[in-house]
């Protein structure tokens, strides 16, 4: 699971998890990230590299203007997450359905 310690540490800091939900609507330049967010690009740029890292994100520049980079979500650590999440769900879903069942045969329901 070494995948998605480093996908929640990228995600658990407030900032890369507003570029996230950013770059979900589209991708976006590390100027636009910066000035959407009120934060400087050199921040800007240690964030980006913490998704990069993580593997959340790719940068690709620009066929006009190479010094121009745009950032675009991988879809791959998402879906792990996705993944993890539903045993998760599972798991909390057949806890919760012992536990009703638990309380149902203690405590009937009295009819009115």
């Amino acid at each position: 699971m070494p995948d998605l310690d480093r996908t929640f540490g990228a995600l658990a800091d407030p900032t890369r998890l507003a570029v996230v939900g950013l770059l979900g609507k589209r991708p976006l330049c590390s100027g636009d990230l910066a000035r959407a967010l009120s934060i400087s690009r050199p921040t800007m740029s240690r964030h980006l590299g913490v998704l990069r890292r993580a593997g959340l994100a790719t940068e690709t520049s620009l066929d006009e203007d190479a010094r121009v980079r745009v950032y675009r979500l991988q879809q791959e650590p998402f879906s792990e997450l996705k993944g993890w999440l539903a045993e998760v769900e599972l798991f909390w879903g057949a806890q919760l359905d012992s536990f009703k069942a638990h309380v149902e045969q203690r405590h009937p329901r009295r009819r009115p």
